[in-house]
C-alpha cells in the first residue's frame, strides 16, 4: 500500500518558510486502522499527523483524524488549518471547507493561503485545584506571577496561565514533577500548560509546555491553546471584540504567528498562514 502525504508548516512568519509548526497530512486514510495511524504518527514524530477520510456528517467536506506520536486528539489548531489547505486542493472546495472531527464540525475559511478556523465549541472552563502560586512554581516562576489561571476547553482542554510580562514567559522553566501533578487535563489525561503575557498593543507572547516520556517539551505553535486563550478572555469578561497577534515558538527556534479574534457574539477565531513544503509517498 502506497500512502501519499504532504508536509506543511502552519502559523508561519511572512518570508520564513521554515517557521511555524510542522504537519504531515496523509491524503487518504481509508483502509488504515487506529493502530496503524498511531504507528505512522510515531514514525514521523511530528507534533501532529492527520489522516483525511470521507465525511460521514452531512455538509462536511472531509473527516479528519489527528494523532500526536503518543495519542489521538479530538481537535487541534494547526492540524485543522493545514488539513483544510490539503482538503481544498483535493476536493476543489473553494475557500470554505468544513472538517468533521471528534470534537465536532469545524468551519475553516481561507484568503489565499491564510486560513481561519472557528473554535469547535463554546468555551467550558473550570478553576484549577492548585493555587496560583503552586502553578507559578510549576512553571519555575516566583509567587505572585500567575494571575487568574483557568482550565479552558474550546475543543481540547488546556491549562491557561496568564502572567504579567513577556520576561516572565521567557524565563519560565517548568518542573516536570509539578507539571505531572498539577497540569493534568481531566478530559484528555495529558499534562500541559499554556503560559502567556501581553507584549504590547494587540500582541501576546506565549509558550506551550507538555510532558512526553517524563520530560518537559515545548510546542512551537498551538492553535487549540490560542482558541482557549479566546475562551479565557470570554470567561474573565474582557471587552469585545478582541483582536490579537500571538507570538510563539521563539524559545525552540521556530518563530510562529497566530491570529486570535473574538467577535461581539463570543465567536472565537484562530488564523494563520500555511506553507506546503513538499509531497511524498510512504509504502506499507
Amino acid at each position: 500500500m502506497d500512502l501519499a502525504y504532504r508536509i506543511l508548516n502552519v502559523f508561519t512568519v511572512a518570508g520564513q518558510r521554515l517557521s511555524g509548526n510542522p504537519l504531515c497530512v496523509f491524503e487518504d486514510g481509508r483502509g488504515l486502522d487506529d493502530a496503524t495511524m498511531q504507528a505512522l504518527a510515531r514514525q514521523l514524530n511530528l507534533s501532529e499527523t492527520t489522516f483525511i477520510l470521507p465525511p460521514e456528517a452531512p455538509g462536511a467536506t472531509a473527516r479528519v483524524r489527528i494523532f500526536t506520536p503518543a495519542f489521538e486528539m479530538p481537535f487541534a489548531g494547526h492540524p485543522t488549518l493545514g488539513t483544510a489547505h490539503v482538503a481544498r486542493a483535493q476536493a476543489g472546495a473553494g475557500d470554505r471547507v468544513r472538517l468533521e472531527m471528534k470534537a465536532g464540525q469545524v468551519e475553516v475559511t481561507a484568503t489565499g493561503d491564510r486560513w481561519t478556523l472557528r473554535a469547535a465549541r463554546a468555551p467550558r472552563t473550570r478553576v484549577p485545584e492548585a493555587s496560583p502560586d503552586e502553578l507559578a512554581a510549576m512553571v519555575g516562576l516566583p509567587p505572585g506571577s500567575v494571575r487568574q489561571p483557568l482550565w479552558v476547553d474550546t475543543g481540547a482542554e488546556q491549562l491557561v496561565l496568564p502572567v504579567a510580562t513577556p520576561g516572565q514567559v521567557r524565563s519560565a522553566s517548568p518542573d516536570p514533577r509539578r507539571l505531572e501533578r498539577y497540569g493534568r487535563s481531566a478530559s484528555m489525561g495529558e499534562r500541559m500548560a499554556y503560559l502567556w503575557a501581553p507584549a504590547g498593543a494587540g500582541r501576546v507572547l506565549a509558550r506551550f509546555f507538555f510532558l512526553a516520556d517524563g520530560e518537559v517539551r515545548e510546542d512551537p505553535a498551538t492553535g487549540s491553546a490560542c482558541a482557549n486563550l479566546g475562551g479565557w478572555h470570554l470567561a474573565t469578561g474582557a471587552p469585545r471584540p478582541i483582536s490579537l497577534t500571538v507570538e510563539q515558538g521563539e524559545a525552540v527556534g521556530r518563530p510562529s504567528r497566530l491570529g486570535l479574534a473574538v467577535d461581539e457574539a463570543g465567536g472565537i477565531f484562530v488564523s494563520g498562514d500555511v506553507v506546503e513544503l513538499g509531497r511524498g509517498s510512504l509504502r506499507l
